[in-house]
């Protein structure tokens, strides 16, 4: 499999993609204004502890206080309180009020919550992973070879530290003692400097950053398994050399400059972010599946969409199943899905087919390096997937809510603002001494409110014994009502009809005469026009001349502007 490595570097942010075999797997995005926060060690205060919760809210500088579960409390072991029987500590006897903790970022702030925190600190290298709190040593899951992993495992338990922990990377696999002591001297000597610092500082504190984007993919990703790593900014390019001539010389002929045109544009990578904001995923053979999000989790639905098969159905489901196992966990890194993931596959009768689905999906599952466990089918014939929530996925980055939706993803109707509006109207006349109210709309809403021939707006009139304008405004958004009493007359005049006859204006017609079939209807700002001669020509913007004005709508011919 080819397995390449993409780096798009600009002024506000740096972009990477993994490819395997030319399609994308993976993007990663860092701005300056919001960069990541895992990995990030903090000295901050603890706020308030929560019985309730079995944890504790700690000030650490953040817009939002961090969230300290009592088990990640417990993981350095700051306290030396024993579990109560049955094996529970309660958070009142690890954490006090006030009391000053170094934490470690584990979980960036998503939506409303802030982030999670854990005392137990952990430092990456290149080959292993200090834990200066713990005292163990584990072998990464990914290293299946028996006797390799026995090898680790006696290699890192020579060279830990007295009194902590170590965790061997999957990278590590292969490579000697000597690597193994070149990682702990660096990491050691970090862990005395943080000490330092969080001794001699104040609180909250910035203790440590982990490293920037490319620093992280260059110490967990680019390795032998990496066939190119393509950068196209000359700084960065150099400063990527500079690294692995320290780290890992034998793989500096494999990263390329790329000075031309769009890097991300040149893989196709651009496309492929504007389909990630998108919900529905098109697969090869003409089926899709839908992707949606919830606070909660996320729901993946699949169907066959325009393919029809050629054998029967069975094997038409079974083929686009198939299909989507490979889309589904490629759409999970690509947009870094986490937390509990519900999949509704096509129904399938055959035992031997439902098998065959959860043994394709796992088997696409084991690409993922985030921890990612197949729980395996729902009494209601639903897949059930976990997958280890550590950052933000890839639409938070880019997508901010909706201001007006405000997250539901659709706005309401015309004609429920129209209802709106007109009971507004019908509160305000009831509540005013004035002649004439004017209402302030969409266009699409002030057509509803006038009505065909201004039939609703006079039965408005004739209800609210009122004198009622509706002004129909572009620039509006479709749930915003504007509706204020005019006092004066010459406020009413002021205003009046937004036509007068003779005027020409460009028009769209929209519609055809509900009893005339020959004219068809345009509007301006909500006002309608009666076009003569126009219904061959809906949806067309056409040069009309005003003709007559009537209080809700005015007649209109067709000119040549060109004479």
């Amino acid at each position: 499999m080819l397995k390449e490595i993409l780096v798009n570097v600009r002024e506000e942010e740096t972009r990477v993609a993994v490819m395997e075999d030319k399609v994308v797997v993976e993007i990663y995005i860092e701005r300056s204004l919001n960069q990541r926060l895992v990995g990030n060690i903090y000295k901050g205060k603890v706020e308030n502890v929560l019985p309730g919760m079995q944890a504790a809210f700690v000030d650490i500088g953040l817009e939002k206080n961090a969230f300290l579960f009592v088990e990640d409390a417990l993981a350095s072991g700051i306290s030396g309180h024993e579990a109560e029987p049955g094996g529970k500590l309660n958070i009142v006897d690890v954490l006090k009020e006030g009391q000053e903790v170094l934490v470690q970022i584990a979980k960036e702030p998503i939506g409303t919550k802030g982030a999670r925190v854990t005392t137990h600190i952990t430092l990456p290298g290149r080959f292993l992973v200090l834990m200066p709190t713990v005292d163990y040593v584990g072998i990464s899951r990914r290293i299946e070879d028996e006797a390799e992993r026995d090898r680790l495992r006696s290699v890192a338990e020579r060279v830990k530290p007295p009194g902590m922990g170590l965790i061997v990377r999957t990278i590590a696999e292969g490579f000697s003692e000597d690597d193994f002591r070149q990682d702990i001297s660096l990491l050691t000597r970090l862990w005395k400097k943080i000490q330092n610092r969080a001794y001699h500082g104040p609180v909250p504190n910035l203790i440590h950053k982990d490293l920037e984007l490319i620093q992280r993919i260059l110490r967990d990703l680019f390795n032998e398994d990496i066939d190119n790593l393509i950068i196209d900014s000359r700084y960065e390019y150099e400063k990527v050399l500079e690294l692995m001539e320290l780290t890992s010389p034998e793989l500096k002929n494999r990263v390329t400059l790329y000075e031309q045109e769009n890097l991300f544009e040149r893989y196709g990578i651009e496309e492929e972010i504007e389909k990630v904001l998108k919900p529905r995923v098109w697969l090869k053979s003409g089926g899709y599946i839908v992707i949606d999000r919830t606070e909660a989790l996320t729901a993946i639905d699949v169907n066959t969409g325009k393919y029809v098969g050629s054998t029967d159905l069975a094997d038409t489901v079974l083929k686009t199943n198939l299909e989507a196992c490979t889309e589904i966990a490629r759409q999970l890194r690509l947009r870094n899905i986490g937390g509990i993931i519900i999949i509704d596959f096509i129904d399938m009768l055959s035992q031997e087919h439902q098998n065959q689905i959860l043994r394709k999906l796992e088997e696409e599952i084991r690409k993922d390096k985030t921890k990612t466990n197949v729980l395996g089918l729902t009494q209601l014939g639903l897949v059930e997937i976990t997958r280890k929530k550590v950052r933000q996925g890839l639409e938070n980055v880019l997508l901010k809510q909706c201001p007006y939706c405000e997250g539901k993803g659709k706005v309401l109707s015309e004609e429920t603002i129209s209802i709106r509006a007109k009971n507004e109207i019908v509160k305000l006349a009831q509540h005013t001494s004035a002649e004439a109210v004017l209402v302030e709309v969409h266009p699409s809403v002030a057509s509803l409110l006038i009505g065909g021939s201004g039939a609703n707006l006079r039965e408005m009139e004739a209800k609210t014994r009122k004198h009622i304008i509706v002004r129909g405004c572009e620039h509006y958004h479709q749930e915003v009502i504007n509706i204020r009493a005019l006092h004066s007359q010459s406020e009413i005049e002021a205003i009046g009809v937004p036509v007068r006859p003779g005027q020409i204006l460009e028009v769209k017609v929209e519609e055809p005469h509900t009893s005339n079939i020959y004219d068809g209807i345009g509007r301006v700002n909500g006002f309608i026009v009666d076009i003569e001669g126009a219904s061959s020509l809906i949806g067309e913007t056409v040069p009309v001349e005003i003709t007559k004005v009537f209080r809700t709508y005015c007649k209109a011919k067709m000119v040549d502007v060109g004479k």
